[in-house]
């Protein structure tokens, strides 16, 4: 032991200290503790330092913290130190970190009030708790009602629950809610409610018995006992009430800050009503007994309302309006009563001021005088042995007979409401067992405690015993089961408290004698008590008083006040007003005051026993003397009752809430420490924590030992015995044997050694993990040393190679340097010989060029000579030139001149004209062509003037020649020349001339380059700006294409999100209606269920009933008619069962009358709502495609009309062009002319209005090429191409034309042997198909015929064979003579002839047939009139007649069958004997075709139809539908036949419309299928209503499949771990007991899979359609989803880490089982998303903001509320993990509060998906139907 103090006592472990605030601090050691030590250092949560003392005699050591894995569990005997600070911290932990509100401590669940509404008491969280384990799930208050209802039901014993606590804790509505969950979860074994007026008279025991006080604005001033009553199947029949210490000073007297009961303040708000005029009340604060606690209105409470729910209660109970307004005239006449002033009249009396108005109303409201109540008020009749007197009261006296005749009335009231409340509630029918719930007040002390809390207090010592003696009667039977040596505990036992009491001369005995003392008063009583109980040890008087006493309760010590003892003990009453009240003309009041017995019921019926013993609410009042009535005392009244509670607890199965008030300022999850403490211990918590740490508080498995503690194992411990191997380490791990015990099950520990152990093995853990740390880090340090030495190498290389490179590098410069020496030295050289030989050089060329140039002067100066002469002559001859030039062309531009004004005049009168406009731009496409051409001309004949340009040169140049040559020869003939003076002048003046012909030569030819190179860079210009023209409309055309594609793609877009957006919106719609639908046929069908067991009930043994379970939508006439028999066979019962109500049968009848008219008009809303959505789609894609046409024909129309006036543009520019050409002169028409400038800017502005328009043209054709591309394809392609080649030819010449030409044709050709390809491709193709299809359809008729004729007789065979091969030859010869028609008509007429004689045979024999026939029916009914039975060795007639017509006649008959059977109408019974009632599916399934049922049926209703017999169509589908039914109802619950039924009847439903004959369910049909169409009736409406069978089939599927998955998913999913080693067990703590937990084995994830595996071959087998299959499937896995997320939000223990990495692979499981069956697609894995995201959700990090905001985009399935929860609810398993923090949860909240989703916390499991049966034609063909002899049908006969 001391070896284990020291271990647990080191440094760092934490210890609690006393404080005086918070009653227990936590603190940590910052030394080890060593024994012998008298103190402790410790360390504050704060820092601060301490040293604690320990005390030297006791030296006791601080209690020592829990682990942190086991803080906030669930069962506070789950904590392995069980002691005061473990259990405050555990439960403030949960309160306000966790918000959990309920935690276990043992048997006892503790409940902390909220003072705040949670939404944890709604129907889901009823639903989830339902059928649980009571340790499986997070504590709580249904827990404990559902642990009560399951022993109940399971134990055959009476249950009882314990709800106790001070005021403002929850009681009241701790018990409310464990009503409401039997309400819930029991049902009503009638139609009368029951559970509806058991929960209706909360509201009602609230209002008269509920007050606001200090501590709660609903206390409960009374305590309550109610008995609810339940049949041997356990439902609800009824209830009792008992009720206990009515608080009557309530209504005489308030305290500050508290009101009298909720009734009266609810009368007074409500006082402005008409039917409340009479009861004279006004305002509140008016009356005396509503206005002293100065606090009318309470927060939030709105009292008219609450007396609009009280009168509802009131006639939900049967209290009729005109009680209900007695009651209230009552308690108006209380507050009046109230208000009466009494004055003194002298010191002894006391009077009444006349006509007092208050008073006056109280007379009129009761019905008795004035006078006697005045009288009696102020008078008191005193009665002697011989003699009668009237004494006078004084006014105090008079005051306290008011209040007590106040008080007297209310009590009689109040005991009449809970009398006719119990009659209400009381049961008509044997009550099997109950369930009890008491609701009593808690231990009380306050400043001053008097009579009331006295009683409250003694109360809770009663049971407070009971409660000890049962925490230890479990704690022996653990004990005992387990089979482990067990000392007696020693609890504290309150039994002295109780004797000193109740006992002979205790305090209650003593009370009543004082009573009976003539002149008793409470000092006399006071000195009694010390005088007789001064020598008991619980009894003490205080020192500062004699009029008090202190009693030393279980829970603390009290001092009472002995002052009004007497007097409430007495509780008397002036009987002279009791008499006058008796007197009333009232009759309500008058009642009040009579005996029980004689009391009348407000609903007029008279309460029955109920096949029970009934407990009595009241004292007894057998004493007729009315002067002996109230000489009962009050405290005997209450210890006979609560003796009576007594018994009736310890003869039930207890169970224990207790109730914590966490502060006293009603603050929300605020949590007062010290407040708490007080309240445990009153309340017996800390008591059942230290009988359970006096033993054995700590218990596991085995297996959850070996689980936890496996690490603290070596591997050779490890035995194949788990109980062994857990023995043999134990020992060793703990020394002193007396720490445990082994039992059968389990290992018991004693306090404290549980955290023993897990600090053992977190010590094992942490030293692991530094192992792990350590190797870990010694492999970084070496893998960081072997990088650092990799790296050091590697730099000592590169410094090396670095070094070398240096030295390499000095010596190569060195060498270069040599180098660069020898070739400097030799450049210098060089250089200066070079400057040598250029300076001699120089000095040669200067002196050689000066005589060069003085020659050249010489002769440079004659030249000049004589080139003077030459321009001076030639000035003169060009002057007169120019002169004569000018003149010409100055008349020519006159003249021009004028005729261009004429010409501009008359244009610009045409250019005003709209006309002009247009004929001026029309045909400008080919005014640009021609004047390209016209370019081109012109530049040919630049090219042609420029060879002549050539030539002339080349002539100049030889003339030149010439001339030089004659020059020289002249030269050198000068001398003789010089001698022919006039010859020489003669050679001069012709050369003269030569020369000036020369330079006017040269000037023109100058003048013909400058114009022609002029006109060739404009001409360029011009090319060049179309060229950047064309470039930018192209640009620009590619733009608006793009633009148009965009715009066009965008609107489709649009309009296909539209159309997606109406048609999800219509869908949801659609699903909206179905469920709505589907959840009216459930209704219908448990309306239906409940009318049967109605009629049944009502039914006498031998009463035939009529059976009317119908469907709800059969045909109008038939179900009026069944309807008709089931009025007629309630009418015969009622006869035989009079005196029962027949009310109910009525409602049920109109409400399904009801029910099957608002379903008619749903289906007709459903079809409108499909006819809507359909009319819509077809309108839709009307209208979008007349708009599509009507633009592209507007866009055509436009381009044909732009088209056309370009023509007429090209038109008018050639035209100008020509008028151009033909009428003007070369030279008029020169660059630079005023004429063409005029002619350039007209060109130019119908340039720039081509461009205009060839912009418009190009639009519009983009667009159309964009449009048509969505429409036709190739269409396009080859429109595209043309618009191509049209913009390409606007801007190249003829080559473009003609190749563009070319390419067209050559694509036309391409195009045109493409689609002659296609074309014998689509052909061969469309043959090829044709041929496979004749083959299948041969091969099907030969089949059929095969089986056909392997039915036939061995004679009928042969004859069908050859009929076979003559058709087969026949259309054989038909298809050749098609292929050749002109060879061969002789043949086809031949062919055509044999086929007539055929058929005329044919119709030959079936004559004889018949004739034969009827010649058949008239020989047999001879033979029976001749009786011809008599001779011996006659025939019968049926072999008479066999014989001769045998061969003939039974071939024909079976030659050709038409899949219909025929039956007698008397068969009918037995064939859907046969067929439904007493089939067997198995067999079905395994041995015959899927369906096979449905086909019979159909094959039947088929031959009804073909002889037209309405009656027999509707009685067969009516007996079918009501079979089926009535299969289902004997058999619901098992699948197989569910499933089964659920096939048929689908199959079934798709017969009915594939052989309807509409052509929306033919189009799949072969022909020979639609020759068995109905040909005579119209089932549409019994289609609608197998529909809704199979609706409710599959609605039954689900549950039944339900119920089978239900048990296997908490175990597979949650609890069992699928992945070994994973997740730790902990401590489950005393919940996780025997009687709460089944011994079946524990289902895992593979009993799920193999169930589902079984669901999904069940329904192959059965033939069930793909399309439900998904149905069904999806349906599945939402259960498991749903029913596992639940779970997880209901269970702490669940929400960890490694519990999260088994949810996702459980889930992997499941999508892999999917993909297997090849279900992906079916929607089944979207709906575990939300449980996918939980198990996220428990993995991922939950610490910064970051991981906040990733958990808010990852839960997106999850609501706020399931977010939070299961972050509230996330624990650590191992200690290494952290918890999450409060911050983070409110980060979390504050992220999600603008997420819309519901509050609802749980996932419903009861949403079914509404279902569709998608059509699914069969391709089986009716006539190769063979029905098997085990179905005992042989009255079928085939047709």
């Amino acid at each position: 032991m001391n070896r284990e103090l020291e271990y647990m006592f080191v440094d760092c472990a934490r210890v609690w200290i006393p404080d005086v605030e918070e009653v227990w601090k936590s603190a940590e050691l910052t030394k080890d503790y060593k024994n012998g030590d008298l103190s402790l250092q410790l360390m504050l949560e704060d820092g601060t330092n301490l040293e604690h003392k320990l005390d030297p005699k006791t030296k006791n050591l601080p209690y020592l913290r829990n682990p942190d894995i086991l803080v906030g569990e669930n069962d506070l005997t789950a904590l392995s130190y069980l002691h005061e600070p473990a259990v405050l911290h555990n439960l403030k932990v949960r309160f306000i970190d966790s918000k959990l509100i309920y935690t276990y401590c043992g048997i006892v669940l503790v409940a902390i009030n909220p003072y705040e509404t949670l939404p944890i008491y709604g129907t889901d969280i009823i639903n989830a708790y339902s059928g649980q384990n009571m340790g499986d799930m997070d504590p709580h208050i249904f827990a404990v009602a559902e642990e009560a209802y399951k022993q109940m039901a399971r134990d055959e014993r009476n249950q009882s629950i314990i709800v106790s606590g001070e005021s403002g804790a929850g009681k009241t509505v701790s018990a409310k809610y464990a009503m409401r969950y039997f309400a819930t979860v029991s049902g009503s074994a009638s139609e009368a409610n029951v559970e509806e007026k058991v929960l209706a008279s909360n509201p009602i025991m609230e209002a008269i018995g509920n007050a606001k006080t200090t501590r709660n604005d609903n206390s409960s001033r009374f305590g309550k006992y109610i008995e609810i009553g339940f049949d041997n199947r356990y439902r609800i029949i009824g209830a009792n009430m008992r009720t206990y210490l009515l608080e009557k000073s309530r209504v005489v007297f308030q305290a500050d800050e508290e009101r009298n009961y909720h009734i009266f303040y609810q009368l007074c708000a409500s006082s402005h009503l008409p039917e409340f005029k009479n009861l004279k009340l006004s305002k509140a604060n008016d009356f005396l007994y509503t206005r002293q606690g100065r606090s009318p209105i309470i927060d939030g409470v709105d009292d008219t309302k609450e007396l609009c729910t009280t009168r509802n209660a009131f006639s939900l109970l049967g209290i009729n309006e005109s009680y209900q307004m007695g009651l209230f005239q009552v308690l108006a006449a209380i507050l009046h009563l109230g208000n009466v002033e009494i004055r003194d009249r002298d010191s002894d009396s006391s009077m009444i001021p006349p006509n007092n108005d208050h008073l006056t109303k109280f007379c009129e409201l009761v019905g008795i005088t004035y006078e006697d109540m005045a009288q009696w008020l102020c008078h008191r009749k005193l009665k002697t042995a011989s003699e009668t007197y009237i004494k006078t009261l004084p006014r105090l006296q008079a005051t306290n007979a008011r209040d007590a005749l106040s008080k007297h009335i209310y009590a009689k009231l109040f005991n009449w409401i809970v009398e006719h409340v119990n009659k209400a509630l009381v049961a008509d029918i044997k009550q099997h067992s109950f369930i009890g719930v008491l609701d009593i007040y808690g231990f009380e002390t306050f400043e001053i405690n008097s009579f009331e809390q006295f009683c409250i207090n003694y109360a809770n010592e009663k049971l407070q015993q009971q409660f000890n003696m049962h925490v230890f009667k479990l704690e022996q039977e653990e004990y005992m089961k387990e089979q482990i040596p067990w000392t007696l505990i020693d609890f504290y036992d309150n039994q002295p408290c109780i004797n000193l009491i109740e006992a002979k001369m205790g305090i209650l005995d003593l009370l009543d004698e004082e009573c009976r003392m003539p002149k008793g008063s409470d000092d006399s009583w006071a000195q009694k008590l010390y005088t007789h109980l001064k020598t008991c040890s619980l009894f003490e008087k205080p020192r500062m008083s004699n009029r008090a006493f202190i009693i030393q309760h279980f829970a603390d010590k009290v001092e009472y006040q002995c002052e009004g003892f007497l007097e409430k003990n007495k509780d008397t009453v002036n009987e002279e007003q009791i008499k006058v009240l008796k007197a009333s003309k009232f009759d309500l009041l008058v009642e009040l005051f009579k005996d029980e017995g004689k009391a009348t019921s407000p609903t007029g019926q008279a309460p029955g026993t109920g096949g029970r013993t009934r407990l009595s609410v009241k004292p007894d009042k057998s004493r007729d003397s009315s002067s002996k009535e109230h000489k009962k005392t009050v405290g005997c009244q209450f210890r006979n009752s609560l003796q009576m509670l007594m018994e009736t607890l310890n003869a039930t199965t207890p169970h224990y809430v207790r109730c914590i008030k966490p502060n006293d300022f009603k603050q929300a999850f605020s949590f007062d420490p010290m407040r708490a403490v007080q309240q445990l211990r009153a309340c017996g918590v800390l008591e059942t924590i230290r009988i359970s740490a006096a033993g054995f508080p700590s218990r596991w498995t085995y297996q959850e030992f070996f689980s936890r503690y496996r690490v603290l194992m070596k591997q050779k411990d490890v035995l194949s015995d788990k109980k062994l191997t857990c023995r043999n380490v134990l020992e060793k791990l703990v020394q002193d044997q007396d720490k445990y015990q082994f039992g059968q099950t389990k290992i018991f520990f004693r306090a404290g050694q549980v955290a023993y152990l897990e600090k053992l093995r977190a010590d094992k853990l942490r030293a692991a993990c530094i192992r792990i740390q350590k190797t870990i880090r010694c492999w970084l340090a070496r893998k960081k040393y072997m990088r650092m030495r990799d790296a050091a190498i590697t730099i000592q290389r590169f410094t090396r190679g670095y070094q070398a490179r240096c030295l390499a590098k000095f010596i190569r410069r060195t060498l270069a340097a040599i180098v660069i020496q020898k070739y400097q030295k030799m450049y210098v050289a060089r250089k200066r010989y070079r400057q040598k030989q250029t300076a001699a050089l120089a000095i040669q060329t200067i002196l050689r060029a000066y005589m060069a140039r003085q020659k050249y002067q010489a002769l440079l100066r004659e030249h000049k000579a004589v080139i003077i002469q030459k321009h001076a002559r030639g000035w003169l001859a060009r002057r007169w030139y120019k002169r004569c030039l000018s003149s010409i062309v100055y008349l020519q531009c006159c003249f021009r001149r004028m005729r261009a004004r004429r010409e501009l005049k008359k244009l610009k009168i045409e250019a005003r004209s709209v006309e002009h406009f247009k004929k001026l731009n029309k045909g400008m496409e080919n005014k640009i062509m021609q004047l390209q051409r016209k370019i081109d001309e012109q530049t040919k004949e630049n090219k042609c003037v420029n060879e002549k340009l050539v030539g002339l040169e080349n002539t100049y140049t030889t003339e030149s020649e010439r001339l030089r040559g004659e020059l020289g020869r002249l030269r050198g003939v000068e001398e003789d020349a010089r001698s022919k003076g006039n010859q020489v002048s003669c050679l001069l003046e012709e050369l003269e001339k030569l020369r000036k012909e020369l330079s006017t030569t040269q000037q023109e030819k100058k003048i013909i380059e400058d114009w022609v190179q002029t006109y060739k860079s404009e001409m360029e210009k011009m090319v060049s700006e179309l060229k950047d023209q064309n470039g930018l409309l192209k640009k620009e055309k590619d733009d608006l294409n793009r633009l148009i594609q965009e715009q066009s793609q965008q609107m489709t877009e649009k309009m296909a999100r539209a159309i997606a957006a109406e048609t999800q919106q219509l869908e949801t719609d659609l699903n909206e209606e179905r469920s709505r639908y589907q959840n009216l046929l459930t209704e219908h069908l448990r309306l239906e269920e409940k009318y049967d067991d109605l009629k049944e009930h009502i039914s006498k043994p031998g009463h035939r009933r009529t059976d009317s379970t119908h469907s709800s939508n059969e045909s109008e006439y038939t179900y009026n008619s069944e309807f008709a028999e089931s009025e007629e066979g309630s009418r015969a019962a009622e006869d035989l069962t009079r005196g029962m109500d027949t009310s109910l049968t009525l409602k049920l009848q109109k409400r399904l009358t009801e029910l099957e008219q608002e379903k008619q008009s749903l289906r007709n809303e459903l079809e409108n709502k499909e006819e809507q959505f359909q009319r819509a789609r077809a309108r839709d894609e009307s209208e979008f495609k007349k708009v599509r046409g009507a633009e592209l024909e507007y866009e055509s129309l436009k381009r044909q009309e732009l088209e056309s006036e370009n023509k007429k543009l090209k038109h008018d520019l050639a035209e100008m062009r020509k008028s151009l050409l033909g009428g003007t002169a070369a030279s008029a028409g020169a660059p630079g002319s005023p004429a063409y400038k005029v002619l350039l800017d007209q060109l130019n502005s119908s340039c720039e209005e081509l461009e205009v328009r060839k912009e418009e043209v190009l639009i519009l054709r983009s667009q159309l090429v964009s449009q048509k591309e969505a429409m036709q394809h190739k269409e396009t392609m080859t429109e595209v191409a043309v618009h191509v080649e049209d913009i390409s030819k606007l801007k190249d010449a003829d080559e473009l034309k003609q190749a563009y030409l070319g390419l067209k044709d050559t694509n036309r050709l391409l195009e045109h042997q493409l689609q002659t390809q296609r074309r014998n491709y689509d052909s061969e193709v469309e043959s090829l198909r044709g041929e496979l299809q004749n083959v299948k359809e041969e091969n099907n008729r030969q089949q059929q015929l095969l089986a056909q004729n392997l039915q036939l007789p061995p004679e009928a065979r042969i004859e069908a064979s050859l009929q076979h091969e003559i058709t087969r030859l026949t259309h054989e010869n038909l298809e050749q003579v098609a292929d050749d028609p002109t060879a061969s008509r002789e043949a086809r007429v031949i062919i055509l002839r044999r086929m007539v004689d055929l058929m005329e045979q044919l119709e030959k024999q079936d004559r004889t047939i018949r004739k034969l026939k009827k010649q058949l029916k008239v020989y047999s009914k001879r033979i029976g009139e001749m009786g011809a039975g008599q001779a011996e060795g006659q025939t019968s007639p049926g072999q008479m007649v066999d014989e001769p017509i045998h061969p003939v006649n039974i071939p024909r008959r079976e030659k050709d069958f038409q899949g219909m059977l025929e039956y007698k109408k008397e068969d009918e019974l037995k064939l859907v004997k046969n067929l439904i009632l007493e089939l067997k599916p198995r067999g079905v399934a395994v041995n015959l075709i899927p369906g096979l049922p449905a086909y019979i049926l159909f094959m039947c209703l088929r031959h009804a139809d073909y002889v037209n017999d309405d009656q027999k169509v509707r009685t067969l589908l009516t007996s079918t539908i009501n079979s089926i039914k009535k299969i289902l109802k004997k058999r619901g619950d098992d699948f197989e036949t569910v499933s089964f039924w659920l096939a048929n009847t689908c199959r079934f439903l798709h017969c009915l419309k594939q052989y309807s004959g509409d052509e929306v369910f033919m189009k799949q049909n072969t022909s020979r299928q639609n020759e068995h169409c109905l040909s005579n009736f119209d089932l549409t409406e019994y289609r609608s209503v197998i529909s809704d069978l199979a609706i409710q089939i599959y609605q039954q599927l689900i549950k039944c499949m339900e119920n089978i998955l239900y048990p296997m998913i908490v175990s597979g999913m949650l609890e069992h771990e699928t992945i070994q080693g994973v997740s730790g067990a902990k401590p489950t703590g005393l919940r996780k007991r025997t009687s709460s937990i089944a011994d079946e084995g524990m289902n895992t994830l593979d009993s799920i899979l193999r169930q589902l595996n079984a669901f999904h071959s069940t329904m192959c087998q059965h033939g069930t359609d793909p399309e439900l299959i998904k149905q069904v499937v999806k349906q599945q896995f939402y259960f498991i989803g749903a029913v596992t997320l639940n779970n997880l939000l209901l269970r702490k223990d669940m929400c960890s880490w490694s519990k999260g990495m088994q949810i996702r692979y459980n889930v992997s499981q499941l999508e892999e089982w999917l993909r297997d069956k090849g279900l992906m697609n079916c929607g089944a894995k979207e709906t575990l998303e939300p449980l996918i995201q939980a198990a996220q959700l428990l993995q991922v990090k939950k610490k910064t903001d970051e991981d906040a905001e990733a958990i808010c985009s990852m839960c997106l399935a999850l609501t706020t509320a399931q977010i939070v929860k299961v972050l509230n609810l996330y624990t650590p398993v191992n200690e290494f993990e952290e918890r999450v923090s409060v911050s983070f949860i409110r980060t979390i909240q504050t992220r999600l509060r603008d997420r819309y989703g519901s509050p609802q916390l749980l996932m419903d499991t009861k949403i079914i998906y509404p279902i569709t049966f998608p059509f699914n034609p069969s391709s089986l063909a009716l006539e190769t139907v063979q029905i098997p002899s085990s179905l005992n049908l042989a009255f079928l006969t085939r047709v």
